[in-house]
């Protein structure tokens, strides 16, 4: 979707790659937000882990909330929220299950790569290799 709620096409030229060193700061910025949470947790490990990933659910719901307020379906608020509101909070999901998955596994680089891989393969969509197909 475009920011102004219209469907993009299979050829959309916003999906550019990251580079190496995108995707290292990526990582990075997650481990250091899961250090962060590590230093003020008062909880015993199983239960922060339990938390953090609770949480995705919690931003799952901002996301559901934001679209129903993008598309003004409460009739008693109306339109509030953006597409780019919609697009915030689906970025705060991915990063809240990127610092559970750090949190659950201590390689989450690895763990995420080889599932989408996985993923991939079964939808005959790999991106390198043999048959690539993008």
């Amino acid at each position: 979707m475009t920011g102004d709620g219209e469907a993009t096409s299979g050829g959309d030229t916003r999906r550019g790659r990251a580079t190496t060193g995108d995707d290292d700061r990526l990582w990075a910025t997650i481990d250091a937000l899961r250090t962060w949470l590590d230093d003020s947790n008062r909880q015993p490990p199983r239960e922060a882990l339990l938390l953090r990933i609770l949480k995705i659910s919690e931003e799952a719901g901002e996301v559901a909330e934001a679209v129903i307020g993008a598309i003004g379906q409460n009739p008693r608020k109306g339109v509030s929220h953006t597409w780019q509101d919609v697009e915030a909070e689906l970025c705060d999901v991915v990063v809240t299950a990127l610092v559970a998955l750090g949190t659950l596994t201590p390689d989450p680089r690895a763990a995420l790569s080889a599932h989408v891989a996985a993923l991939a393969e079964r939808a005959g969509r790999t991106v390198d290799g043999p048959g690539a197909r993008p």
